[in-house]
Formats: C-alpha cells, structure tokens, sequence
C-alpha cells in the first residue's frame, strides 16, 4: 500500500506560483508512474502532468504546458508540481497520483489515464484569484 498526502495549494493571485508536493509513505514510489490530476467545481477531473517511473518520461495537458513543470526525488519519496504563471482556470483542487509499479510503461496513453493509477491523495486545494 502506498498513501499519499498533497501539500502547498492555497490561495494566489493570478500570474503568482505555487508548487505543489506529495509525500509518499508505505512502500517506495520509486518504480510508480506518478501523476497530477485535478477538479474544478462542477467539472470532472483532469489529467494535468504525469512522470514516469524513471523520471525519463513527462506528460502535460496542453492548458499548463510551459508553466507547470513536473519532477520527483524518489529518495524523499516525494513528487513534485511546480506551478508558474497561475490564472482562474488553475483553480481546482490538485490530486496525486501513483500506479502500482506493474507495467512500468513510459507511454504517453499509460500515463495520462486516470484509471492507470491506483494510488491517490485526499487533494489541496489551489485558488486563483484574477
């Protein structure tokens, strides 16, 4: 079992940054795909950045592209959402994500698909304001 705990969402102005971390406790995250999901009121959730087990592989949802970086220090079992240059439609709360090590695919469709994680966090929410 893995449990994971997001922390440092809050409240910004737009154009401010954020950077989101997940902590990882039970077993090592070091060979999981990890990913960054999020959902804003009255919308369903979205895949935001994934990287792979290896940290060779990352993935964006094109809105955060050049903004967001994704990263991981599996020593700290922790990963990581730099977020930059935030607006309104950033505000949502942010989830994260772990598979269970099984395929250790590095694909953009293993990767990006929610129902490839089996892992997931309680959430921090992120508030924009413009």
């Amino acid at each position: 079992q893995v449990q994971l705990v997001e922390s440092g969402g809050g409240l910004v102005q737009a154009g401010g940054s954020l950077r989101l971390s997940c902590a990882a406790s039970g077993r090592t995250i070091s060979r999981s795909a990890m990913g960054w999901f999020r959902q804003a009121p009255g919308k369903e959730r979205e895949f935001v950045a994934a990287i792979s087990w290896n940290g060779g592989s990352t993935y964006y949802v094109d809105s955060v592209k050049g903004r967001f970086t994704i990263s991981r220090d599996n020593a700290k079992k922790t990963v990581y959402l730099q977020m930059n240059s935030l607006n309104a439609e950033d505000t949502a709360v942010y989830y994260c994500a772990a598979d269970r090590d099984r395929t250790f695919s590095t694909a953009r469709s293993y990767l990006t698909a929610a129902l490839h994680y089996d892992y997931w966090g309680q959430g921090t929410q992120v508030t924009v304001s413009s």
